[in-house]
């Protein structure tokens, strides 16, 4: 049988599985099914339709609606809720009659409220089944209820075509007396003047009203549901295709034929063919893999911030260290580049003041200049005019700070002559130039840089057996809100760690007057490290704890990393999900939901072979601790600020610090919290006895 049935019976009137699908055959059920897929993307035909499905968006499924299921992308992840109709029905009388539907056809359709606060219900079901508090059975059907509220209100069929219906409760109930008695009377020979009799109108007024508010014509509505509704009988029954063509209401089986090939472009004797199989082999065609429901919750935690019976983050996540072992050395990879911007930015004394406030507490090898061979820069390669003083400025403040210059040569708007005039000026100036080292200048092609005008620039280069990085640098400025927000943290430090990305993306410093969606003046999306104003940003603190972490892996994992020099042990714990090597879009969904939130965990550390008393220091940078987005959130997110707001966000913007005196002992127990996305780095020094 493709019909298939829960008993809801004997306790909670919903049930969840949370799946990857690959392949669920067409089938039909006794309850309500609402697809929500957190994870890539999967397809759902139903009935003659096919709607994609992709993460973040909902299908529901009407009761005995014969749909399928399917995906070729292997990693999606979807929640499927089942809902007992008869729990509706205590609250609404007339649910066997009432269908809902989801916008899926159109993009961007599922980005609003009523659709997040659907998604809330759900999470709040999913959550109390995975937790099982006190009493978790009734908050189920209290959410329910609510659920069931919000899909009459908000993805009534009707309103699926005509959204005004939502403000004409009369309009609304007329349309749906019409729908209902044409679906309950579809395999009888019912006519349009059967309706308007009823309803006390003209035939003409309601075949208008009809395809108005269904966007099918009287005909074509009814013709559809016995289509619909053949499929059922097609496929679990053997009777011949003349009876069930009678079955569901035509008038003769060439009917019957022309408006099933019409919607499903097959004739119903070629679709039982296709689809009709046995038990057996209806069962081994279903490819679906189950997972723990409670591991569902880290897909939906966005949605559970607010819910005050939410308490999965008591759960403690427990780590043993030994500082006795090693596993490798520990690379500082991520300080071999910053990238500055524009040259020409660090002829101004306030981005040169943050980019030595960044040095020093980072220490990167090389600075990446764009635009050097710039107008900005006096050199004008059309008329052969370069002048290098701004230059030779920029390389001995580099120079002063420790850090080398990275060029970036970029072919854009010049002949491959005025490429090669410019560069040949630029080595045979600074080459004479006492002061500068040459040889500590390193050189990279854009993504665009003609091969040809490569081969050239080689060619020159290697003359002065000088350096060029072999990738190419992409110098599209990208610009999101989610630059300026404590996400960074963890998505930086888990990408160094595990070397996934290479962050070119990220600056030294914002720059205002260069911003294409320029919205206030503090943060605007702009992927610096430090914003204009000198406010540090989440971002510059992942580099920072980063820095701090010693020469030698001690331990490793999703979330944590342990390192060791000598008499020192460091631990630096990250809010983690699989999904933090991503750099979310957060510009997309901003006005809509603000940054997916992280929930809060705790940690214990249980660490042994520590050979003496020890100092801990901890570092803590969250949401709730030194995010100067957070705390210009708190603000009320100020266009502009006054000379007392900034200072309370540079003083604000800093990790908390704690020290801590801890005595020798065989395990030494630290506890740990992050509050959302953050990162909290604990550093052990061992402190030796005085001798007397």
């Amino acid at each position: 049988m493709r019909k298939e049935y829960i008993d809801f019976s004997t306790g909670i009137p919903v049930s969840v599985d949370f799946v990857t699908v690959e392949e669920y055959p067409l089938h039909w059920h006794n309850y309500i099914e609402i697809l929500y897929v957190v994870k890539g993307s999967v397809f759902v035909n139903i009935n003659a339709g096919t709607y994609e499905l992709i993460e973040n968006e909902i299908e529901i499924i009407n009761v005995d609606e014969a749909h399928r299921i399917f995906s070729k992308d292997k990693d999606n992840k979807v929640l499927i809720f089942h809902i007992d109709p008869y729990f509706f029905e205590k609250y609404y009388n007339d649910i066997k009659n009432m269908f809902f539907y989801t916008n899926s056809s159109e993009e961007g359709a599922q980005e609003n409220e009523d659709y997040d606060e659907l998604r809330t219900f759900l999470s709040i079901v999913l959550c109390e089944l995975v937790q099982k508090s006190d009493n978790y059975d009734e908050e189920i059907e209290n959410t329910l209820v609510d659920l069931l509220y919000h899909l009459i209100n908000n993805f009534h069929y009707l309103m699926h075509e005509q959204e005004e219906l939502r403000e004409n409760d009369e309009q609304l109930d007329r349309y749906h007396r019409i729908s209902k008695y044409i679906y309950n009377n579809y395999n009888n020979n019912i006519t349009l003047q059967d309706i308007a009799d009823k309803e006390f109108l003209s035939t003409h007024y309601l075949s208008h009203e009809i395809k108005y508010s269904t966007g099918y014509s009287f005909t074509e509505l009814i013709n559809l549901t016995r289509v619909e509704e053949s499929v059922k009988l097609l496929l679990d029954t053997d009777k011949p295709i003349s009876e069930i063509s009678e079955e569901v209401g035509f008038s003769h089986t060439r009917y019957y034929n022309k408006n099933f090939k019409f919607y499903y472009k097959t004739t119903p004797l070629n679709y039982r063919k296709k689809y009709k199989v046995d038990e057996a082999t209806l069962e081994k065609s279903k490819k679906i893999k189950y997972y723990d429901l409670k591991d569902a919750i880290d897909f939906v935690m966005y949605y559970l911030e607010d819910y005050d019976r939410f308490n999965f983050e008591d759960k403690i996540n427990k780590i043993n260290i030994d500082v006795s072992e090693e596993i490798g050395p520990f690379e500082k990879n991520f300080k071999n580049i910053i990238n500055v911007g524009n040259a020409f930015e660090l002829l101004l004394e306030d981005n040169k003041d943050i980019l030595e406030e960044i040095q020093y507490e980072i220490g990167f090898e090389y600075a990446r200049l764009l635009n050097v061979f710039s107008s900005d820069m006096g050199i004008f390669p059309k008329v052969k005019f370069y002048n290098w003083s701004r230059t030779e400025t920029v390389l001995e403040y580099l120079d002063t700070i420790g850090v080398k210059p990275l060029v970036v040569l970029d072919d854009k708007d010049v002949t491959q002559e005025e490429f090669s005039d410019v560069l040949k000026s630029f080595l045979d100036f600074f080459s004479k130039l006492e002061g500068i080292n040459v040889n500590d200048i390193v050189f990279q092609f854009t993504q665009n840089t003609l091969e040809d005008n490569i081969k050239l620039v080689r060619i020159i280069i290697e003359e002065f057996e000088l350096q060029i990085i072999e990738d190419r640098f992409n110098d599209e400025l990208s610009v999101d809100p989610i630059y300026d927000t404590s996400y960074m943290l963890p998505f930086i430090i888990q990408n160094q760690l595990n070397k996934e990305s290479k962050q070119n993306a990220l600056r030294a410093f914002d720059v205002l007057d260069n911003q294409p969606y320029l919205t206030n003046e503090v943060f605007f999306g702009y992927p610096g490290m430090v914003n204009d104003k000198g406010i540090r940003k989440a971002s510059f603190y992942a580099y920072y704890l980063l820095n701090k972490l010693g020469d030698t892996v001690v331990a490793k994992d999703n979330g944590y990393i342990v390192t060791k020099k000598e008499g020192e042990y460091q631990i630096l714990l990250y809010s983690y999900n699989e999904e933090i090597i991503n750099l979310i879009q957060l510009k997309r969904y901003s006005k809509l939901r603000g940054l997916k939130n992280s929930t809060e965990k705790k940690f214990s550390l249980n660490i042994v072979k520590i050979p003496t008393s020890a100092r801990v220091t901890s570092y803590l940078i969250d949401e709730e601790v030194g995010s100067s987005y957070n705390y210009w959130l708190d603000m009320g997110k100020p266009v502009r600020l006054n000379k007392e707001e900034k200072e309370i966000l540079l003083k604000a913007a800093f990790p908390k610090v704690e020290f801590k005196f801890a005595k020798k002992s065989a395990v030494l127990n630290l506890q740990a919290k992050l509050e959302g996305y953050g990162a909290v780095l604990i550093i052990i020094k061992e402190v030796q006895k005085h001798l007397k």
